[in-house]
Order: C-alpha cells, then sequence, then structure tokens
C-alpha cells in the first residue's frame, strides 16, 4: 500500500509541477517575445492561463495531502483534543461532499462542451479538454478528503504525522 501511495504522491507532483513550470515558461516565452523581439504571440497567453490553472488545481490535491491548504487555527489549537477530533471529522466531511458536487458539476460542464463543440478564441482548443481538469481535481480532491476522513476516523490524529509514507 505504501508504493501505491508513493506512486500517487509522485504522479501529483510531477503532473502539478510540469503543467504550472509549463505555464509559467510559456509566459516568459510571451514576454520575451513581446517585448525583446517585438513579435508577440497571441496563443501564448491562452495557453499558458490554461496550464498555469490546471498546475493550480492539480497542486490543491498535494496541498490537501502535505496538509498546506488554507486553514485558521486561532481558536481551532485552543480546542481539546477530542472536539479537535470532531472538528475534523466534520470539515474533511464537507470537503467529500464538496468534492462530489465539484466532480460532478465539472463533468457535466465537460459534457455540455463536448456536444456543443465549443472551441476556444485564438488556439481553437476544443472546450472541454480545458474543462476537464474540473472532474479530475474534483476526483483528487475527494480521494483527498476520503484519505484524511478515514485518517481521523481511525483516530490517528495528524494525517501526516509519519511523513515517510509520503
Amino acid at each position: 500500500m505504501k508504493a501505491w501511495k508513493k506512486a500517487w504522491a509522485l504522479l501529483e507532483d510531477i503532473s502539478a509541477g510540469t503543467f504550472f513550470s509549463a505555464g509559467i515558461a510559456l509566459i516568459f516565452y510571451g514576454v520575451l517575445m513581446r517585448y525583446v523581439f517585438n513579435s508577440p504571440k497571441a496563443w501564448v497567453e491562452e495557453v499558458s492561463s490554461y496550464l498555469v490553472i490546471w498546475g493550480a488545481l492539480l497542486g490543491i490535491s498535494v496541498a490537501l495531502r502535505n496538509d498546506h491548504h488554507i486553514q485558521i487555527d486561532m481558536l481551532y489549537d485552543k480546542l481539546p483534543a477530542s472536539a479537535k477530533r470532531w472538528v475534523d471529522l466534520f470539515a474533511n466531511f464537507v470537503g467529500i461532499l464538496f468534492s462530489v458536487f465539484y466532480a460532478y458539476y465539472g463533468y457535466l460542464l465537460v459534457a455540455k462542451r463536448y456536444t456543443s463543440g465549443m472551441v476556444s478564441m485564438d488556439v481553437g482548443i476544443p472546450m472541454w479538454i480545458v474543462y476537464l481538469i474540473l472532474p479530475i481535481s474534483g476526483i483528487l480532491f475527494l480521494l483527498r478528503f476520503i484519505e484524511r476522513f478515514v485518517h481521523h476516523v481511525k483516530g490517528k490524529g495528524d494525517v501526516h504525522a509519519d511523513r515517510s509514507a509520503f
């Protein structure tokens, strides 16, 4: 099981990093072409935006895995351990519900764009491909929230106390 978790984590890291880095590199290329060579490329802004968005949405799953997501913990830190456990269970349950709706409505959006044949303005990329990140990232969020929920149900406390699994 640990090998599967390591492979999954590696795939998340590589995919999020690749998309995000490619988007940033494309932005650099666009700036270079526009201001140094005075030859702007219209497609660069569109494609780089899509790549950065894909990288960021895949990166949210990585943030959940590493417990680096945004959280407000002033009150949480003052709670007793038993109350923290219930807050964690509730928060992860809400995360599971959100992920289900997010993935489902993302899928509906992809299906609608697929049947409409809508394409992007400059490059002509089918928009269903662009929106495909919504159900994909929703499923990744769902898996991470389920992992966290199960961990808290078992009463193991911090999901990432044992960092050697990742």
